[in-house]
């Protein structure tokens, strides 16, 4: 893991602070940034317990790609990246700044990993549509940074805890997801019913939990070797692989807490944690 030391390579934008927490945010369905709901209002609690950040690292679900990249530009701007839904949610926009200076010393940090500065991509909903519920003022400027689709989850874990001298510069690091996603097997029919999972992933819940709370990280990293209700939970990593950003910045004396903690529609979870 990065110390203190690593702190010389950060803009005297940012000042140092006490520890930031870290958190994985099960965004779900991108009408959550609209609707009022359980989630929403989790989202909103959580908020009064964070300390004001100086900016915000998003590691969302939404940006997969070849090679690692960090949003870079001054002003990021709000990605739509969906189809089907109301246009009351086409028509949100989440004008937070972006922060070149945290774009270019998340580079650094990352070395020998060769960071790319992305100057076209923005804020997807896998951030802002739970970022608005943290700072619904954007107040806080948000930088997003890819997930390496071609590496293993030992890899992310890795990568991850050489960001960590960014929580002692007032960065939030945020990795957003959903620790259950299989999108195949939604019942839209029982959408509304509370707390509802199929038995696999009810089953899946339990054991992620179970390994979360205990701090067994290493089953969680090795997820595809957990049995049949992990491998339907996950069936692409691409939404799990943000919580394997959070974790992988946790240290030894921190305490890890959940809440959002329910299953929905089946085959999805909304299960959301905190570290600090």
């Amino acid at each position: 893991m990065n110390t203190l030391n690593d702190l010389h390579k950060i803009s005297s934008t940012f000042s140092n602070t006490d520890k930031m927490p870290v958190l994985f945010l099960g965004h779900g369905s991108p009408m959550n940034a609209i609707e009022e709901n359980q989630f929403v209002t989790g989202f909103r609690n959580l908020a009064k317990t964070l300390p004001q950040p100086n900016a915000i690292l998003c590691i969302s679900a939404h940006w997969f790609t070849r090679g690692t990249k960090v949003t870079a530009m001054e002003m990021p701007r709000t990605i739509h990246d969906f189809g089907g839904f109301p246009r009351e949610l086409f028509a949100v926009q989440y004008p937070a700044q972006g922060s070149p200076e945290l774009a270019m010393a998340t580079k650094e940090l990352l070395l020998p990993t060769e960071v790319e500065l992305d100057h076209e991509w923005g804020l997807d909903h896998g951030a802002w549509s739970v970022i608005k519920h943290l700072y619904p003022e954007a107040n806080v400027p948000v930088i997003q940074l890819s997930i390496d689709y071609s590496k293993p989850a030992q890899y992310h874990f890795e990568l991850a805890q050489q960001l960590s001298s960014l929580r002692h510069k007032g960065v939030l690091i945020v990795g957003s997801g959903n620790i259950i996603h299989n999108l195949r097997l939604v019942d839209f029919y029982n959408m509304d019913k509370d707390n509802y999972g199929y038995d696999w992933a009810i089953e899946a819940r339990e054991k992620v939990n179970s390994y979360l709370l205990d701090g067994n990280f290493q089953a969680l990293i090795d997820y595809e070797n957990q049995g049949s209700a992990l491998q339907l939970a996950v069936p692409t990593p691409d939404h799990y692989l943000p919580l394997i950003y959070t974790l992988g910045l946790k240290e030894k004396q921190e305490e890890l807490s959940l809440f959002n903690d329910k299953l929905l529609g089946g085959s999805l979870s909304m299960t959301s944690v905190k570290i600090m």
